[in-house]
């Protein structure tokens, strides 16, 4: 084995990035990790001057330049797309005129493995770049895990705030979150009606067929009343048989009357459970916003629930408005005992 490729082979394995430059300035030869460089233009044979642009020292011009300068470090990129940057340091070869470029990517390293496809065997076995390259791909993957784990976490936080303010039975906001609902939509300043409806003679389903067949009753006047709503309204059950509508953006009595009303008229027909007949109907009272020139959320609902009681003492499944008229009526002694007494869930 002759000396020259002896050291072609020590080179390979010591520094696999390097070039041999003979006295002219040409590449001779290039290590396997250079070569991967340029893989559809080869280094040997061209000018290593042709192939890189010295950066600093700015004074490296010629090969006679660039030899004057051996045992400094290099700053380079390739003249061609995409310009990628090196450094090197330069030293004289074992043969004469002989100059030897060994080669690095500094601290590009990872975009560059990146970009040439480059693995643990392109590198020197003692070369720091290996142990950086696996401490970054193991921050990478504990990166990558702390982001699934987060995920994980905001999703089940999520899941965990909307089962808060859920009713479990009829899939519903509940309570809660129809109190953050009305909340939001007062602090907004816009304009809504507040339509709270219960169920007439649900009792009766309960009692005389079970309970099994009363929630399957709420669950099926639950898809009525969010079949008759649009997406950005909102409907809660608030109690055993008692719902709020929150509908938005709406002024005009008439078209929440016909919204109440269509579903009362789908709830006044009846829903079966195991081949049995469960009827219901429902009453409903409704207050508007823009009634108020100082809007609370006990306001709406106690003015909505007089509404109710009216449409109850009216003669049940049916829908009435808020009015002042109905406040004195609740508040006058004398009318408010001449009513019939109803029972509210009978």
């Amino acid at each position: 084995m002759s000396g020259g490729t002896l050291c072609y082979k020590m080179l390979n394995v010591m520094c696999p990035m390097h070039v041999i430059l003979n006295r002219n300035g040409d590449i001779r030869f290039a290590g396997p990790t250079a070569q991967k460089l340029l893989p559809d233009d080869s280094l040997v044979g061209r000018s290593f001057l042709d192939v890189f642009e010295i950066k600093r020292p700015r004074e490296i011009k010629s090969i006679s330049a660039l030899r004057e300068k051996a045992g400094m470090k290099l700053h380079m990129q390739f003249r061609d797309p995409p310009h990628r940057e090196l450094k090197g340091v330069l030293m004289e070869g074992p043969e004469v005129g002989q100059m030897i470029v060994n080669l690095s990517f500094g601290i590009s390293v990872v975009d560059a493995v990146q970009e040439y496809k480059l693995t643990a065997a392109d590198f020197a076995p003692t070369d720091l770049t290996i142990e950086m390259l696996y401490l970054v791909e193991a921050k990478s993957a504990a990166m990558e895990a702390s982001r699934q784990l987060n995920r994980r976490l905001q999703g089940a936080r999520i899941a965990a705030e909307e089962q808060a303010l859920t009713d479990t039975l009829t899939g519903l906001k509940n309570r809660r979150a129809m109190d953050q609902v009305l909340a939001d939509l007062i602090a907004e300043g816009e304009c809504f009606a507040l339509m709270h409806m219960d169920l007439d003679y649900f009792k009766a389903v309960n009692d005389t067929m079970g309970h099994a067949a009363g929630d399957h009753v709420l669950q099926q006047v639950s898809k009525i009343m969010l079949n008759e709503v649009r997406s950005r309204d909102t409907v809660a059950r608030v109690g055993g048989d008692e719902f709020v509508l929150l509908l938005r953006d709406v002024e005009d009595p008439a078209i929440i009357d016909q919204i109440a009303n269509r579903i009362i008229k789908k709830l006044s027909e009846p829903i079966y459970f195991e081949g049995a007949r469960c009827e219901v109907s429902g009453s409903a009272g409704t207050t508007l916003s823009s009634n108020y020139p100082v809007l609370t959320a006990d306001n709406l609902l106690g003015d909505a629930d007089v509404a109710l009681y009216e449409s109850k003492y009216r003669g049940r499944g049916r829908h009435t408005f808020f009015s002042e008229d109905l406040r004195e009526k609740e508040r006058d002694p004398a009318l408010a005992s001449s009513r019939t007494p109803i029972v509210k869930h009978a």
